[in-house]
């Protein structure tokens, strides 16, 4: 599933084709993916010019001259994939096409569609089921040690599973949450609100570290993840943790002291960490 870090990519990527064009045909191969697609969808968006193209937690949104505003999730495999025009017919999970005026084709292609795209409009977009109970992004300055400590405060629950809640901080997932456990030197284990004081102040700046520089990466590509404009995000080169089961610490000298990197299952998810460095 997409995290903070590529849903910023794909964005950005966007951004770079999309602001200030002007949508000239929209086609549609498919009644929906995840859920149907908004009634009247092609009609509503062609014509439209785009003003934005930005994220909120793990899903897209574009944002029009009109008001209107395009909502979308990439969901497990989906893609938005930029090209010129051409005869070449679409494959079999090309179900959605954006043309500009300046002749350039973005196409969304999920092959196991769980992904979606919704329509709101500007007035009610902080108000859209999808988004309205998100907490607060990670990057923003707003995001302080002290706003996820009273997120925090009295949660029994281990704080890999805490920072996984999208109420508590938006757009985390699994991978990030555990690299930034792994730089703040805090178990997966430990009751959230069991992480205080300079816990926090550390885990806060892990959190935006880890993020700010898988965006530079273009984000992690381990299965499905690719940039818009093809590329392949590289991020997955420099883990410390995740899914290096086995390996040495790299932050540790090595056994005996050290066993290295341990995979546990928290939540139905694989949790990587050293027992050694993270308390």
């Amino acid at each position: 599933m997409p995290e903070l870090p590529e849903v910023e990519t794909v964005a950005r990527g966007l951004e770079r084709v999309w602001l200030d064009r002007t949508l000239t045909a929209v086609t549609v191969r498919r009644a929906g993916l995840r859920r149907p697609f908004p009634t009247d969808f092609a009609e509503r968006l062609t014509g439209r010019r785009f003003v934005s193209v930005g994220r909120r937690a793990k899903y897209l949104l574009a944002r029009f001259d009109d008001g209107l505003v395009l909502l979308g999730h990439l969901g497990m495999s989906g893609r938005m994939v930029i090209s010129g025009l051409s005869n070449t017919p679409p494959g079999p999970h090309d179900h959605v096409a954006f043309v500009t005026d300046d002749a350039t084709l973005v196409t969304m292609t999920d092959p196991r569609r769980f992904g979606l795209l919704d329509l709101t409009t500007e007035a009610e977009v902080a108000t859209h089921p999808l988004l309205v109970g998100l907490g607060p992004e990670p990057l923003e300055d707003s995001f302080t040690a002290d706003i996820l400590g009273a997120a925090l405060a009295g949660k029994m629950t281990a704080i890999k599973l805490a920072l996984l809640d999208q109420t508590l901080v938006a757009g985390l997932g699994n991978i990030y949450v555990c690299e930034s456990l792994f730089r703040a030197q805090i178990s997966p284990l430990r009751p959230a609100g069991a992480v205080s004081g300079p816990e926090l102040v550390a885990l806060v700046a892990a959190i935006k570290a880890v993020l700010r520089e898988a965006i530079a990466a273009g984000g992690s590509s381990l299965r499905d993840h690719v940039r818009p404009d093809g590329e392949l995000g590289y991020f997955q080169h420099g883990f410390k943790v995740y899914g290096r089961a086995g390996q040495p610490c790299p932050d540790c000298a090595g056994p005996p002291a050290c066993p290295g990197i341990e995979r546990i299952v928290q939540g139905g998810r694989s949790t990587f960490h050293c027992a050694r460095r993270q308390r």
